[in-house]
């Protein structure tokens, strides 16, 4: 299944000390996320990608030594469920 996010000018982005609020203007609505889900969106505004694709991704972008894939799926899913992920 191949991931994308919307795009760049949907979404408004501030990081808050740790946290990183994601204003989604089709929405109206305002999410506060924690690492990792910036970074999937940050990652998925580039191309649209499998769940493997983006997890080789981080693991080069953030060196992930011992990456959780069951991890990232249930990130990807709720990143789904708020609207800011879709399945493409």
């Amino acid at each position: 299944m191949v991931f994308r996010s919307g795009p760049a000018d949907a979404f408004a982005v501030r990081e808050m000390g740790g946290l990183t609020a994601v204003y989604h203007r089709p929405s109206g609505t305002t999410h506060l996320l924690a690492p990792p889900a910036p970074e999937i969106l940050r990652a998925l505004a580039d191309a649209p990608m499998t769940a493997d694709m983006l997890l080789a991704v981080l693991m080069r972008a953030y060196d992930l030594a011992d990456p959780d894939a069951a991890a990232l799926a249930a990130r990807i899913e709720e990143l789904v469920a708020a609207g800011l992920v879709e399945r493409a």
